[in-house]
């Protein structure tokens, strides 16, 4: 029998960037555990897919919604339409996030503003928007999903890094602004995970070893390897935990 205080039944969670990916997996985790899911993307067509299918493998009530999350016009209409169908929100999962490979002296203009835009900006659009209805109500959980780039830095990828090294500083102050309305803002942070967007890492052997060299835990993470990590943060069971990044990296980050 599970412990009372990890229930998130009736709650309903908002994921961004959730047709596909690690997102697709962490709304599937919610739902499963008994919460009413939005999800998030810009391609009406593949929102409505992943709707669909999550909704017949879960069973659970899912609704999909189109808009821009770096457009703060689209956020506030689209967050006000996702209460309006799915009711308060509980649970917000700012999951939404590109890479773009590159040394810092080729990597060009727009790639940098696309990565601030998205990675960084969206986070703040969406989470502003949100809790300005979670302030009044007096409670709700965020969750920023930041990455191992957080705290650690590979070649070519110094302005992805830096974008979730400013998503962990920017969970650090809402929790300073939030956390006395009684609202819990926390990163989760992956480590290296197998998805359609890692694949062709995946397949690279050479970058397969490394990984798996460098992870105590020996192997790439699975995209369900997050959701009890995910759920402990949108659980009353963090209702003390404000302010933190909780790594789900197989022990990258602890070693050298």
């Amino acid at each position: 029998m599970s412990h009372p205080v990890f229930d998130v039944s009736g709650r309903v969670a908002v994921v961004t960037g959730s047709s596909r990916g690690i997102g697709h997996a962490l709304a599937q985790g919610l739902l499963e555990a008994g919460c009413t899911v939005v999800l998030n993307g810009r391609d009406e067509s593949r929102l409505a897919e992943a709707r669909d299918e999550l909704a017949g493998r879960t069973g659970g009530t899912v609704h999909g919604l189109a808009f821009d999350v770096t457009d703060p016009a689209a956020v506030a209409e689209g967050i006000a339409r996702a209460e309006e169908l799915a009711g308060p929100i509980d649970v917000l999962v700012n999951n939404t996030g590109v890479q773009h490979r590159a040394p810092v002296t080729e990597f060009a203009d727009a790639d940098w503003y696309r990565l601030l835009d998205t990675n960084l900006t969206s986070a703040f659009l969406v989470g502003r928007e949100v809790a300005r209805r979670m302030v009044p109500r007096g409670s709700g959980k965020i969750v920023n999903i930041c990455s191992v780039q957080s705290e650690l830095v590979r070649p070519g990828i110094a302005p992805y890094s830096a974008t979730k090294g400013g998503l962990k500083q920017l969970t650090k102050g809402m929790c300073a602004d939030l956390g006395p309305s009684g609202i819990q803002v926390n990163g989760l942070a992956p480590g290296y995970f197998e998805t359609e967007l890692t694949a062709a890492l995946v397949a690279d052997e050479e970058f397969s070893r490394w990984v798996r060299g460098r992870t105590p835990a020996g192997r790439w993470g699975r995209v369900p390897d997050l959701v009890g990590a995910l759920l402990f943060l949108a659980s009353p069971a963090s209702d003390f935990v404000n302010g933190q990044l909780l790594h789900v990296d197989g022990g990258m980050t602890s070693v050298l």
